[in-house]
């Protein structure tokens, strides 16, 4: 049985968080690996041990909450985990409650977590192009703040997503960011069709919102199939369905 892998990002020092891949997961075949999702067509039994693994590599005591992510810019308080047919439509949380552990499932989208470890607030976000314009990092900003949290001394990370190289994408959705603000235009790169840099996206969303100390860890999810799950790569695969990792953040 292989290790869980866990990564983890300086910048949060001593917050209990990580993200996650496929490694040390019990799922087999196309989702073969630490598949957390319950909208694939895995096992229920190989998801929770999956999800079991993950809370134990973090915090083992804790609830895992998660929401049920529709691309959107909602943030939401979180006191309590939520059975699984209860969790409400938001791509964010923020909590100041111990116990809880905040998790974000993706398959190449953006997780990003948050903490301000003074104040005792965390957050995590699903930032995919949807929510990420739409402004769901300046949404878990506002929700951390209201909950006694600074800008100023706020820590965030980036987490494993597709990178520009694997996100090739149309003219359309190029000109849906640059009507939002024509500097926008700095996160395509062209090789015949643009490709958009969706965590140097988030990274400036981040930045410019006040943040001081941000992290990107720049880990293509598309590119590494030993690694990583990804929507993109088992679509153009022809592969019947994908497998979710896991993003996670306690507070210690």
């Amino acid at each position: 049985m292989s290790e869980v892998e866990v990564i983890r990002a300086d910048v949060l020092g001593d917050v209990h968080h990580g993200f996650f891949g496929r490694r040390g997961g019990v799922s087999q075949g196309e989702l073969a690996g630490l598949n957390v999702g319950y909208g694939s067509s895995d096992e229920r039994s190989a998801i929770d041990e999956n999800r079991r693994r993950a809370i134990a590599a973090i915090a083992a005591d804790s609830q895992l909450a998660t929401v049920h992510q529709v691309h959107s810019a909602d943030a939401v308080y979180v006191e309590h985990a939520w059975p699984q047919p209860e969790r409400p439509h938001a791509d964010a949380m923020v909590t100041d409650r111990p116990g809880l552990l905040l998790g974000i499932l993706t398959a190449d989208c953006a997780p990003v977590l948050f903490a301000d470890p003074d104040a005792r607030v965390i957050g995590a976000a699903h930032a995919g192009w949807r929510g990420a314009i739409a402004g769901v990092t300046d949404a878990t900003i506002e929700a951390m703040e209201r909950l006694g949290a600074s800008r100023e001394r706020m820590r965030a990370v980036v987490g494993p997503c597709i990178a520009q190289c694997s996100y090739e994408v149309d003219e359309a959705f190029r000109d849906r960011f640059l009507a939002a603000d024509d500097g926008n235009d700095r996160f395509f790169a062209r090789s015949g069709k643009p490709h958009f840099d969706l965590a140097s996206y988030v990274e400036h969303r981040l930045r410019s919102a006040g943040l001081t100390q941000v992290q990107s860890l720049n880990l293509d999810t598309y590119a590494d199939p030993e690694r990583f799950y990804s929507y993109r790569r088992a679509t153009h695969l022809g592969e019947a369905d994908y497998g979710r990792q896991l993003s996670a953040i306690a507070l210690p």
